[in-house]
Protein backbone atom coordinates (compact mmCIF):
# COMPACT_ATOMS: atom_id res chain seq x y z
CA UNK A 1 0.00 0.00 0.00
CA UNK A 2 1.52 3.55 -1.20
CA UNK A 3 1.49 6.42 1.74
CA UNK A 4 -1.17 8.84 0.41
CA UNK A 5 -3.76 5.42 -0.10
CA UNK A 6 -2.42 4.75 3.76
CA UNK A 7 -3.22 8.46 4.80
CA UNK A 8 -6.23 8.25 3.12
CA UNK A 9 -7.87 5.10 4.47
CA UNK A 10 -6.39 6.02 7.89
CA UNK A 11 -4.40 2.85 7.43
CA UNK A 12 -6.93 0.63 6.18
CA UNK A 13 -9.74 1.71 8.15
CA UNK A 14 -11.41 3.44 5.32
CA UNK A 15 -11.95 -0.43 4.17
CA UNK A 16 -14.20 -1.49 7.33
CA UNK A 17 -17.88 -1.86 6.03
CA UNK A 18 -20.03 -0.72 6.92
CA UNK A 19 -20.10 2.54 7.11
CA UNK A 20 -16.51 3.53 6.45
CA UNK A 21 -16.65 7.25 7.23
CA UNK A 22 -18.18 6.40 11.22
CA UNK A 23 -15.36 4.22 11.46
CA UNK A 24 -12.89 6.82 10.09
CA UNK A 25 -14.47 9.36 12.68
CA UNK A 26 -13.93 6.41 15.38
CA UNK A 27 -11.06 6.20 15.13
CA UNK A 28 -9.66 9.75 16.34
CA UNK A 29 -11.81 9.54 19.61
CA UNK A 30 -9.23 8.76 21.94
CA UNK A 31 -7.27 11.65 20.91
CA UNK A 32 -9.43 13.84 22.80
CA UNK A 33 -7.83 12.92 25.78
CA UNK A 34 -4.70 14.83 25.11
CA UNK A 35 -7.03 18.50 25.09
CA UNK A 36 -8.47 20.42 23.06
CA UNK A 37 -5.78 22.71 21.66
CA UNK A 38 -3.34 19.49 20.64
CA UNK A 39 -6.83 18.59 19.41
CA UNK A 40 -7.30 21.27 17.10
CA UNK A 41 -3.16 21.29 15.73
CA UNK A 42 -3.94 17.49 15.28
CA UNK A 43 -7.08 18.66 13.18
CA UNK A 44 -5.19 21.13 10.91
CA UNK A 45 -2.13 18.59 10.73
CA UNK A 46 -4.69 16.04 9.12
CA UNK A 47 -6.51 18.34 7.36
CA UNK A 48 -3.42 19.53 5.03
CA UNK A 49 -1.99 15.79 5.03
CA UNK A 50 -5.02 14.29 3.97
CA UNK A 51 -5.86 17.15 1.14
CA UNK A 52 -2.25 16.34 -0.13
CA UNK A 53 -2.99 12.32 0.41
CA UNK A 54 -6.23 13.06 -1.57
CA UNK A 55 -5.25 14.71 -4.23
CA UNK A 56 -2.52 11.95 -4.76
CA UNK A 57 -5.01 9.01 -4.39
CA UNK A 58 -7.40 10.75 -6.76
CA UNK A 59 -4.91 12.27 -9.16
CA UNK A 60 -6.49 10.18 -12.25
CA UNK A 61 -10.19 10.54 -11.23
CA UNK A 62 -10.03 14.10 -9.58
CA UNK A 63 -13.67 14.30 -9.11
CA UNK A 64 -15.11 11.30 -7.04
CA UNK A 65 -15.12 11.11 -3.60
CA UNK A 66 -15.03 7.08 -2.51
CA UNK A 67 -16.72 6.32 0.98
CA UNK A 68 -12.76 4.86 1.75
CA UNK A 69 -11.49 8.08 2.18
CA UNK A 70 -11.98 8.74 5.24
CA UNK A 71 -9.23 11.09 6.32
CA UNK A 72 -11.54 13.75 5.98
CA UNK A 73 -14.01 12.33 8.51
CA UNK A 74 -10.77 11.98 10.95
CA UNK A 75 -9.70 15.57 10.51
CA UNK A 76 -13.68 17.25 10.84
CA UNK A 77 -13.74 15.15 13.86
CA UNK A 78 -10.80 16.10 15.51
CA UNK A 79 -11.87 19.59 14.65
CA UNK A 80 -15.44 19.20 15.76
CA UNK A 81 -13.15 17.16 19.38
CA UNK A 82 -11.68 20.48 19.28
CA UNK A 83 -14.94 22.40 20.75
CA UNK A 84 -15.36 20.24 24.24
CA UNK A 85 -13.94 22.09 27.58
CA UNK A 86 -10.72 20.16 28.95
CA UNK A 87 -13.49 18.58 31.83
CA UNK A 88 -15.42 17.04 28.93
CA UNK A 89 -17.40 13.84 29.67
CA UNK A 90 -17.51 11.12 27.64
CA UNK A 91 -21.30 12.31 27.27
CA UNK A 92 -19.98 15.13 25.61
CA UNK A 93 -17.60 12.88 23.55
CA UNK A 94 -20.71 10.98 22.36
CA UNK A 95 -22.71 14.51 21.69
CA UNK A 96 -19.69 15.58 19.80
CA UNK A 97 -19.69 12.35 18.00
CA UNK A 98 -23.24 12.15 17.19
CA UNK A 99 -23.44 15.88 16.07
CA UNK A 100 -20.68 15.45 13.62
CA UNK A 101 -22.08 12.11 12.64
CA UNK A 102 -25.47 14.09 11.69
CA UNK A 103 -23.58 16.88 9.71
CA UNK A 104 -22.01 14.79 7.89
CA UNK A 105 -24.71 12.58 6.40
CA UNK A 106 -27.18 15.25 6.30
CA UNK A 107 -25.45 18.22 5.30
CA UNK A 108 -26.93 21.18 5.78
CA UNK A 109 -26.10 24.27 4.23
CA UNK A 110 -22.84 25.31 4.40
CA UNK A 111 -22.11 21.79 4.35
CA UNK A 112 -23.68 20.97 1.37
CA UNK A 113 -21.58 24.02 -0.65
CA UNK A 114 -18.58 22.72 0.56
CA UNK A 115 -19.42 19.35 -0.36
CA UNK A 116 -20.20 20.22 -4.20
CA UNK A 117 -16.57 21.56 -4.56
CA UNK A 118 -13.99 19.49 -6.93
CA UNK A 119 -11.40 17.13 -6.35
CA UNK A 120 -9.33 17.14 -2.53
CA UNK A 121 -10.22 20.09 -1.71
CA UNK A 122 -14.30 19.21 -2.19
CA UNK A 123 -13.61 16.00 -0.42
CA UNK A 124 -12.04 17.32 2.59
CA UNK A 125 -14.07 20.56 2.88
CA UNK A 126 -17.19 19.13 3.90
CA UNK A 127 -15.77 17.49 6.45
CA UNK A 128 -13.92 20.42 7.76
CA UNK A 129 -16.87 22.93 7.58
CA UNK A 130 -18.90 20.07 8.97
CA UNK A 131 -16.17 19.83 12.05
CA UNK A 132 -16.15 23.48 12.71
CA UNK A 133 -20.11 24.05 12.89
CA UNK A 134 -19.96 20.95 15.74
CA UNK A 135 -17.37 22.65 17.21
CA UNK A 136 -18.70 26.09 17.08
CA UNK A 137 -22.11 24.64 18.55
CA UNK A 138 -20.30 23.05 21.34
CA UNK A 139 -18.79 26.15 22.71
CA UNK A 140 -22.42 27.80 22.57
CA UNK A 141 -23.57 25.22 24.06
CA UNK A 142 -21.25 24.69 26.80
CA UNK A 143 -22.69 27.16 29.83
CA UNK A 144 -26.16 24.69 28.91
CA UNK A 145 -24.30 21.54 29.99
CA UNK A 146 -21.59 22.61 32.56
CA UNK A 147 -18.92 19.41 32.93
CA UNK A 148 -20.63 17.62 30.09
CA UNK A 149 -19.34 19.76 27.48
Amino acid sequence: MNLPLLVATMGGIGRLKPAPGTWGSLVVLPLVLVGPLAVLLLALLISIIGFYAVREVLRDTPNQDPGWIVVDEAAGMLLALAGLSVSASIWGVVIAFGLFRVFDILKPWPISWADQQEGAFGVMLDDIVAGALVALALILARPLLPGVI
